[in-house]
C-alpha cells in the first residue's frame, strides 16, 4: 500500500488535487444503487445544516473546491451514503500517559491510505482520512483523541456517514463531555461504536445508532457488537466477543505496560490478515492526547506525527496478505 501525509492549513490546491485524483472511485461507490437513492443536495444541505451547523461554511468551501457539482456535494455531505462494513478493534490504554490505541480492518481497495493535517476553521487536526475530510481515527489541537469501530447491526437509516460525524467532533470539540453530547444527538446512517479520550485523560464510547438512542458508556474497549450480539454470522467472523474479551484481559487481569499492550495490535487475535473477505487490518493508529501525537503503526514499521511539527511525506508498505 502506499500512504501520503500531507497538510495544508486552509482548504487549497493540495485538497483540491486529493479530490481530483479520488472521485472518480468515490463516484462509482456514491452511484453503485443509482443516483437516485441517494438524498438530494438541498436535502443534504439541510441536514447538515441542522445538525452540523458550524462546519457548514467549511463544507461550502470544500463543494467550491470541487468543481461546484451536484454529485460532489452530496457526497461530502456524506448523508445518508451506501452502507458499508468493517471490522476493527480499539482501547484506551489508562497508564500515567493514556492513549488510544486502534486497528483498522477493512478493504485495502476502498481506503484512502491518507494522513492528513489541517487547520480549518481555526481548528487543527490530524488523523486518518476517510472521504477526503471525514476521519475514521484523529486527534486535534485540544488533545482530543476520537476512533470508530463498525456496531455489528445490519439496520441502515437516515443519517450520516460516520467519519464526517468524528470531524465534526474534532472540529468543534474540546473534551469528552462535549463529544459525549455531540454523539448523542447527531444521527448516523448505520451503527458504530465511538471511543474519544481528552487531555485530562477522561473517556467514553458511544454505542450509536440509526433507529435507537446512543447508549453513552464508560467503556474502554470497543470491538464489532454493542451491548449484545445482534448480527450472529458477523460476529462469529469477525471474533468480535472474542477481542473484547482478549482487550479487557490485557486491561485488567495482565496490567501490561504500554509497549506491550500497543504491539498485542500487532499479532492475533486482535490482528487480522482477512483481505479476501474485506476485513483485514491496514493499520494500528497510536494516540497520545496531551501530547498531541499519533503513529501509524504495522509490523516492523513505525509512522509518527506531532501535531506542531507535522511532516509531510510518503510511505509504501508491505501488508502481510494483501494483495
Amino acid at each position: 500500500m502506499y500512504w501520503r501525509a500531507i497538510s495544508e492549513q486552509q482548504p487549497g490546491a493540495k485538497w483540491s488535487g486529493l479530490f481530483d485524483e479520488y472521485w472518480p472511485h468515490y463516484k462509482r461507490w456514491w452511484e453503485r444503487e443509482g443516483d437516485s437513492a441517494r438524498p438530494s443536495y438541498l436535502e443534504s444541505r439541510r441536514a447538515l445544516e441542522t445538525h452540523m451547523p458550524e462546519i457548514v461554511p467549511l463544507y461550502d468551501e470544500l463543494c467550491e473546491l470541487a468543481g461546484g457539482g451536484d454529485q460532489a456535494a452530496r457526497f461530502l455531505s456524506f448523508y445518508c451514503p451506501p452502507p458499508y462494513l468493517a471490522g476493527c478493534s480499539q482501547a484506551i490504554w489508562t497508564g500515567k500517559e493514556p492513549v488510544l490505541v486502534r486497528n483498522y480492518d477493512y478493504n485495502p481497495k476502498a481506503f484512502d491510505s491518507l494522513i492528513l493535517h489541517t487547520g480549518w476553521q481555526g481548528r487543527r487536526v490530524m488523523g486518518t482520512s476517510d472521504g477526503l475530510w471525514g476521519m475514521v481515527d484523529g486527534c486535534n489541537d485540544a488533545g482530543l483523541s476520537i476512533s470508530l469501530t463498525f456496531g455489528g447491526r445490519r439496520v441502515v437509516g437516515t443519517g450520516f456517514g460516520v467519519p464526517l460525524i468524528l470531524r465534526y467532533v474534532l472540529q468543534t470539540c474540546e473534551t469528552t463531555e462535549q463529544a459525549g453530547r455531540v454523539l448523542a444527538r447527531v444521527p448516523t446512517h448505520m451503527s458504530y461504536n465511538v471511543t474519544v479520550l481528552d487531555a485530562k485523560r477522561q473517556y467514553l464510547t458511544a454505542m450509536m445508532a440509526p433507529d435507537r438512542p446512543a447508549v453513552i458508556t464508560h467503556a474502554a474497549v470497543a470491538t464489532n457488537h454493542q451491548e449484545n450480539v445482534e448480527w450472529v454470522s458477523h460476529a462469529r467472523f469477525t471474533a468480535t466477543v472474542e477481542r473484547e474479551r482478549f482487550l479487557l484481559q490485557r486491561l485488567t487481569l495482565h496490567r501490561d505496560p504500554e509497549e506491550t499492550f500497543i504491539g498485542a495490535f500487532l499479532k492475533p487475535p486482535l490482528y487480522s490478515t482477512a483481505f479476501d473477505a474485506g476485513f483485514g487490518t491496514l493499520y494500528t493508529a497510536v494516540y497520545r492526547p496531551r501530547l498531541q501525537e499519533m503513529e501509524i503503526r504495522w509490523p516492523g514499521t513505525v509512522w509518527s506525527f506531532s501535531m506542531d511539527n507535522f511532516n509531510e511525506g510518503s510511505r509504501k508498505v508491505t501488508i502481510p496478505g494483501a494483495a
